[in-house]
């Protein structure tokens, strides 16, 4: 690869550092921030999540097609990575900052249910455009999988910043004191989000200025809101990979999401969330080199159900370890070996979405990245979307109390257990029989299709 590519694509992945630190902040931290500390009612919260994907149902695919028709003097992808982030940025530190509102009264939960849904919107301003950019870059499959690989290399950075950083640095910049020691209060919260979110701009801003967008195609005509959803409706891999990534996406949310909650209440020791986001951490980095060694050896299918058998490994293996053999050091291991399938799992799905963006040309006669790129941002909103169904149900039902954490009852660890240890597995088996046995975007069929695009291409 040219030194030019080689700058473009390492400066393309390090905006996803900054995303991440936003993305993984408000998918595995907010429960925690909105139960804890504004104390908000959790049927509240059950209600809040679904109501904004339903907006972002007719969001997402708007966004993928104003970027779609976009033409500035930086391309269509770069200005709008720009302008979400900065946005994205500003309302992560207004949704962990609380203005001063009484705690429980009505002006409260206004303000959270605005920043709520204002941050998907603003990620999705980043999101989409950011991965959409892929298929720009080159036409050649290894090479969008090399590239796939890098930015999910960075992503996985970002993500580990939060995931194994997060519970050390909220005490220290906390003031509230409980038996001694300093315990996360709604200062903490706020100081970091602010922090997230200047390196979330910062980031976003190397990215943009030192990166190119090549291989641009020009939709062929104006997109309504009917087109739109004509494309997603018509496109039926598309709702096939919609599927099977949103359930292996939520068995991986509820780890990150419902951890918190975990090692608070049922470990009784929240410090060690570090070392078990470590061990994942460890995990994500070696499951990066996954694909491009398994490349060499099988097909793109086969790594990819690869992937999902080893996450499936390592969560069932986490709830043996728990439950047969009360070891904690045991669980971090298997929790590496699911992160490694995880991460594989993430990679091979951003390239899935590539080899779906040339499906949708070649079956339908037009290009549109951003539109099928969008859908990505959605699932994974679906798939927390998922995850705080079953989180915040569970801490509802089983009578959760924010102001006891390890004295709640046995009805409250046992429910918590569940969400952590169990409800990854089955989402994730019920996502590798999906895939297996409807996603046909692979062997001799995607060589045809890769093929007629690539002549399409030549008469544009």
């Amino acid at each position: 690869m040219k030194k030019g590519k080689i700058k473009n694509m390492f400066s393309y992945g390090i905006g996803a550092v900054g995303l991440d630190l936003s993305y993984g902040l408000f998918y595995s931290f907010l429960s925690k921030y909105l139960t804890d500390i504004l104390h908000l009612n959790k049927k509240f919260l059950l209600f809040l999540t679904p109501v904004a994907r339903i907006w972002d149902g007719i969001n997402d695919p708007l966004m993928g097609t104003i970027v779609d028709n976009t033409r500035t003097k930086m391309g269509k992808y770069r200005p709008w990575i720009l302008i979400g982030s900065t946005c994205n940025a500003i309302v992560l530190s207004l949704l962990f900052t609380n203005p001063g509102f009484e705690l429980g009264g009505l002006p409260i939960y206004i303000y959270v249910a605005f920043l709520y849904v204002a941050w998907g919107m603003t990620n999705t301003m980043a999101d989409i455009p950011y991965w959409s950019m892929v298929p720009s870059f080159t036409t050649d499959p290894k090479e969008r999988s090399l590239i796939a690989t890098v930015a999910r290399s960075f992503s996985g950075i970002g993500q580990g910043i939060i995931s194994i950083f997060t519970p050390m640095v909220l005490p220290i910049l906390s003031e509230t004191m409980q038996n001694g020691e300093k315990v996360a209060d709604a200062r903490g919260f706020s100081l970091w989000a602010i922090i997230c979110a200047l390196c979330l701009v910062g980031f976003s801003s190397i990215s943009v200025l030192n990166t190119k967008e090549h291989h641009l195609t020009t939709p062929k005509e104006k997109f309504s809101f009917k087109k739109m959803f004509s494309i997603a409706k018509n496109n039926d891999q598309l709702l096939i990979f919609m599927l099977f990534a949103m359930l292996s996406n939520a068995g991986w949310y509820m780890v990150s999401g419902v951890g918190v909650y975990y090692f608070d209440v049922v470990v009784g020791d929240p410090g060690k969330q570090s070392a078990f986001n470590l061990f994942g951490a460890v995990g994500s980095i070696l499951g990066l080199g996954v694909i491009p060694i398994m490349m060499k050896f099988t097909t793109r299918r086969r790594t990819y159900q690869t992937s999902l058998g080893l996450a499936i490994a390592g969560f069932f293996g986490m709830m043996l370890s728990v439950k047969l053999a009360s070891s904690y050091l045991l669980m971090n291991i298997c929790y590496t070996v699911a992160s490694i399938g995880i991460a594989s799992m993430f990679v091979s799905q951003t390239v899935f979405l590539a080899d779906i963006v040339d499906y949708g040309e070649y079956k339908q006669g037009f290009r549109s990245e951003s539109i099928t790129f969008s859908m990505k941002g959605f699932l994974q909103k679906m798939a927390y979307t998922i995850q705080t169904i079953i989180l915040f149900a569970g801490l509802d039902a089983s009578k959760y109390n924010e102001n006891l954490h390890a004295a709640n009852t046995p009805q409250v660890k046992g429910a918590i257990s569940f969400m952590m240890l169990w409800a990854p597995v089955i989402l994730l088996v019920l996502s590798l029989l999906v895939f297996t046995f409807k996603f046909k975007l692979h062997g001799e069929y995607m060589e045809k299709v890769t093929a007629e695009v690539n002549k399409m291409h030549e008469n544009y």
